[in-house]
């Protein structure tokens, strides 16, 4: 094999393997609506690596238990049996090595009275870790998009310029 076609060969399967951590990692998070809106505890801690942190406004949840115990409060379950949606968006992924970031919009969507409103409209910075359980989340930091300086610089600060 010429040297030529040997380092195209190489520069493909580097790019294959971007692409597939891309995706595994957009896999993770799209993974935590479906299964914090069907109170799947142990499925939605899983996404954390065992010390992982979730930052959101009201709550700081580090390592498994924690975050396993909020889907599990009676809080959250009210939420699911009134009927709630947590949508998150798609989210821009930058991968580099073993570690990754992503940013995103979510939305926590209620039945309310016959009709469906969004309750919270929030910024979200994932950042993860590949390890021997595959790609998980390190820490997730949620904040409100209500005006404060915070949210917005959440989300700016996540997207390298190079990918702008």
């Amino acid at each position: 094999m010429s040297a030529d076609v040997a380092g195209r060969l190489a520069e493909l399967e580097r790019r294959l393997q971007q692409l597939e951590d891309e995706r595994a990692v957009a896999q993770v998070i799209a993974a935590y609506g479906p299964l914090v809106d069907g109170g799947d505890a142990d499925r939605v801690a899983a996404l954390w690596a065992p010390e992982g942190v979730y930052d959101v406004d009201e709550l700081l949840m580090t390592g498994r238990a924690e975050i396993t115990a909020m889907v599990r409060s009676t809080a959250h379950q009210n939420w699911i049996a009134g009927g709630c949606a947590h949508v998150v968006g798609p989210p821009h992924v930058t991968v580099t090595g073993d570690e990754a970031v992503a940013v995103c919009h979510s939305l926590m969507v209620v039945h309310d009275e016959g009709r469906f409103v969004v309750r919270r409209a929030t910024a979200n910075r994932w950042r993860l870790h590949r390890g021997a359980e595959g790609w998980q989340v390190a820490e997730r930091t949620n904040r409100v998009l209500d005006g404060r300086d915070e949210a917005p610089r959440l989300l700016a600060g996540g997207i390298p310029a190079d990918d702008a």
